[in-house]
């Protein structure tokens, strides 16, 4: 059996910051738009560039900041 939604873990340079819901089949773009959209992790990416945005499909986000 598979399921339509994952759990994705969202972290900013490593460190757990959130858990998203996002379909099974998502693009890594929508990945991003919902794992930036998310309070906990826009409190820690204010005023910091990102230079790198890693995505493993069904896992997690790692958004590497610097800044």
């Amino acid at each position: 059996l598979s399921s339509d939604t994952v759990t994705l873990v969202v972290q900013v340079n490593g460190k757990l910051r959130d858990r998203i819901q996002a379909d099974a089949d998502a693009p890594e773009s929508e990945l991003i738009e919902l794992a930036r959209a998310s309070d906990n992790v826009r409190r820690h990416l204010d005023g910091k560039e990102v230079v790198k945005e890693v995505v493993v499909p069904g896992k997690l986000v790692n958004l590497v900041v610097k800044g």
